[in-house]
């Protein structure tokens, strides 16, 4: 999937007016399948998803017992870093949207902090964003709140997306990333990352603090985390096509929500985004900070991203050239 480039050196965009023309929609194809109601059936529940989300929302009910502020310290820390840098910026703006030019190790770092968030492989999680933007609160959304507003939240999750034919499926919808035997292994390494990390988060803790703060930076730095972080995820998926402005018309229900802005890295500029997927930049007014767009202009003043999508339209990347060629 190839990337536009923007020039390598351009005044700053201009605030987005609510008066801008939104992009023109999609063409609807047939064949989006399944939909909501195909997934809906027994056969296709997904066990393992339902045990892997149903046990970390069992071991946080323990976190109150073992709570040190280590361990709510460590939780923050990588709140941030498997949420805004490892889903945001990488499963989001980079894998999914190719919103940006990197080298292969940043993407593949990326990749993997974005796996430790626990949402799944890079694979299902881009491919299920792909389709969700194809047919955005229509038939075949994998998590339109027009089937409910608990279904776009969590429930959806229970069903497989790929309706028994998961090879068919990325090839669909990743074919650029089911491609790349990297992306593949990562598929293999969810758990074991997981139980990796556990193990470190442990050893740490046992050795500073013996088994009582080890427990503690598991209960909190893993699964509170790692909770939290799905809940922020998912109410972009929610709320932001529930509640919320526009600064665009589009073909969706996607909103500006501040809350989920906040919690969700910048997410939460929803409708912005929906309006002009491959922006790196989601919030497009001069109050709507997104904070996983300052990491990625720290990392292209690095040098370890460039051609940025920072425009919107052709139209106004010919004219950030012409200004930048003007000065």
């Amino acid at each position: 999937m190839s990337t536009v480039a923007p020039p390598k050196s351009r005044p700053e965009r201009p605030s987005v007016s609510v008066d801008v023309r939104a992009s023109k929609a999609p063409k609807r194809q047939k064949g989006y399948g399944p939909n909501t109601q195909e997934r809906r059936r027994r056969s296709n529940l997904s066990y393992w998803a339902i045990g892997w989300l149903a046990m970390a929302h069992l071991v946080v009910l323990a976190a109150p017992f073992y709570f040190t502020w280590t361990g709510l310290i460590v939780a923050l820390v990588l709140h941030w870093i498997t949420g805004s840098l490892g889903i945001c910026l990488g499963y989001h703006r980079l894998l999914t949207h190719t919103g940006m030019k990197t080298y292969n190790w940043v993407r593949y770092t990326f990749a993997t902090i974005g796996t430790l968030a626990g949402e799944g492989t890079p694979l299902d999680r881009v491919a299920d964003h792909r389709k969700h933007h194809a047919c955005s609160d229509q038939e075949g959304d994998p998590h339109s709140p027009n089937d409910g507003g608990w279904w776009s939240h969590v429930f959806w999750l229970a069903y497989h997306t790929h309706g028994g034919d998961r090879k068919a499926y990325l090839q669909r919808w990743v074919p650029d990333l089911y491609k790349e035997a990297g992306m593949r292994r990562l598929d293999y390494l969810f758990l074991p990352a997981h139980i990796v990390m556990s193990l470190l988060l442990f050893a740490v803790g046992y050795s500073f603090g013996g088994l009582y703060l080890g427990t503690s930076l598991v209960v909190w730095g893993m699964f509170v985390r790692l909770v939290t972080v799905l809940h922020a995820t998912w109410m972009v998926n929610s709320l932001s096509h529930m509640w919320g402005y526009k600064n665009y018309e589009t073909t969706d229900d996607s909103r500006n929500n501040w809350f989920v802005a906040i919690v969700a890295y910048g997410e939460g500029w929803h409708n912005n985004h929906h309006a002009y997927p491959r922006m790196a930049k989601h919030g497009h007014k001069w109050w709507e900070f997104d904070i996983t767009w300052q990491a990625i202009r720290l990392l292209r003043a690095t040098g370890l991203v460039w051609d940025v999508v920072d425009y919107r339209t052709a139209a106004e990347k010919k004219t950030l050239e012409e200004s930048a060629e003007a000065a």
